[in-house]
C-alpha cells in the first residue's frame, strides 16, 4: 500500500516544475515607453525565450499610481519609466523589488543603477539621453549658448524657453546641478533663468526647439532624442526647423553634460521574477542596445555596442557628466521647493 500513497506525491512534485516552466513563459510589463520602434525590441525577447509579453503603457505618473492601487495584488512583472526621478520615487516607495544579476552587474556602469543595498540594486538604467541645448544660428553665437550657466546670464536675457520647470526632464537636470554647486548657486541660478525667459514655460521638448527655429524664443533645452528624431524626419518642415537652429552639449570643458536615463527594474510583487530578470537582461544585450540606439535615438549604455545612426554620429561624441544617476532623485525634492521661490512654473 506504501507505493500507492507515495504516488500522488511524486505526480506533485513532477508537476511542480512544469507549473512553474509555465508560469515563466509569460511576462507582464508595465511602460511608460511609448516608442513605435519598442515593437521590435519585445517581438525578439519573445522569439528568442518563448517568454510572451502582456503590455499595459501609460505615463510615468498613471503607471505609479497603479502599482499603488493594485498592491500585492499587482500582476506587474517588469516596469520601464523613462526618467531617474521617477525611478527612484518609485524604489523609495517600495515598488520595486532588488535584482541581484552578474549580467546586469557587468554590462551596465553602477553609476546608472539604483543603490545597492546588499541585495542588489532595486532598477537599472538601459538608456541614456543628453540635455543639450539648442540656439538660433542666426541670433545667437555658440559661444553664448555652450554651458548650462549661461542659461541665466543677463547677456541671455528674453532668449530663453523652457518646458515647466516641474517636468521630470527638468527636475532631474537641475538636481544634476544642485549635486554639482550646491543649493545656494543652484537657486540663484535657477532665478537667473527665469529672469531671462522670454515666455512663460509651455509645451514639450519639440516645442521648445521649433519656438527656437521660429524666433519666439533664442535659445532652449531639450532631451538629445528629440533633436536626432527631427534631424532624421522626411517632413520638410522638421528639417526648415534644423537648417534653423544649432545644437551644444554644454559643458564640455568643464563637468560634462547632464544626461538622463530610461531604465527598468522587476515590481516589488512580481508573479514571474525569473522572466522579469530574462527581460532585463535581455535589455542588457548589444542586439536591444541598439534597438535603443537606432530605434529611438537614444544612447547605448553598454561599451561596444556600435550605434548605426546617422542623426546621433552627425551630433557627434561628447563629454557626459559622471554624478551616479541616484543621486539626481534624491535631490528633486528641494529643487522643487527652489522653483516655487523664484517663481518658475
Amino acid at each position: 500500500m506504501r507505493p500507492t500513497r507515495l504516488l500522488p506525491a511524486l505526480l506533485a512534485a513532477c508537476l511542480l516544475p512544469l507549473g512553474a516552466a509555465a508560469q515563466d513563459k509569460v511576462l507582464n510589463l508595465y511602460s511608460a515607453r511609448h516608442y513605435q520602434t519598442d515593437e521590435a525590441l519585445y517581438k525578439d525577447f519573445t522569439a528568442a525565450t518563448g517568454i510572451t509579453i502582456n503590455r499595459v503603457d501609460a505615463d510615468d505618473a498613471g503607471i505609479l499610481e497603479r502599482l499603488r492601487t493594485e498592491g500585492a495584488a499587482s500582476p506587474a512583472d517588469v516596469i520601464l519609466l523613462v526618467d531617474a526621478a521617477r525611478l527612484w520615487r518609485a524604489e523609495e516607495a517600495g515598488l520595486f523589488r532588488p535584482l541581484k544579476s552578474a549580467v546586469l552587474d557587468k554590462a551596465i556602469p553602477a553609476r546608472l543603477r539604483g543603490a545597492d543595498k546588499g541585495d542588489g540594486p532595486s532598477w537599472f538604467g538601459f538608456s541614456t539621453r543628453a540635455r543639450v541645448i539648442v540656439y538660433n544660428k542666426a541670433s545667437v553665437q555658440r559661444a553664448d549658448a555652450d554651458t548650462y550657466a549661461e542659461l541665466a546670464d543677463p547677456k541671455n536675457k528674453g532668449k530663453v524657453c523652457t518646458r515647466s520647470g516641474a517636468h521630470p526632464y527638468n527636475l532631474s537636470l537641475f538636481g544634476a546641478v544642485l549635486e554639482h554647486i550646491g543649493p545656494q548657486a543652484t537657486e540663484t541660478w535657477l532665478k537667473g533663468v527665469v529672469d531671462n525667459m522670454a515666455r512663460p514655460p509651455k509645451g514639450g521638448d519639440t516645442d521648445q526647439i521649433k519656438a527656437v527655429a521660429s524666433g519666439e524664443c533664442q535659445i532652449a533645452l531639450s532631451n538629445s532624442y528629440y533633436v536626432a528624431r527631427m534631424m532624421r524626419s522626411t517632413n520638410p518642415a522638421d528639417r526648415d526647423v534644423m537648417d534653423k537652429v544649432g545644437v551644444v552639449f554644454p559643458d564640455q570643458d568643464g563637468k560634462g553634460t547632464h544626461v538622463n536615463i530610461a531604465g527598468g527594474a522587476v515590481a516589488r510583487n512580481a508573479p514571474h521574477p525569473e522572466a522579469a530578470r530574462k527581460f532585463l537582461e535581455y535589455l542588457a544585450s548589444p542586439s536591444a542596445q541598439a534597438y535603443f540606439a537606432n530605434g529611438n535615438n537614444e544612447y547605448a549604455v553598454v561599451d561596444g555596442v556600435g550605434a548605426d545612426n546617422p542623426a546621433l554620429k552627425a551630433l557627434g561624441p561628447f563629454k557626459a557628466e559622471v554624478i551616479p544617476v541616484a543621486t539626481i532623485g534624491t535631490n528633486s525634492a528641494k529643487v522643487q521647493q527652489m522653483l516655487d521661490r523664484v517663481g518658475y512654473k
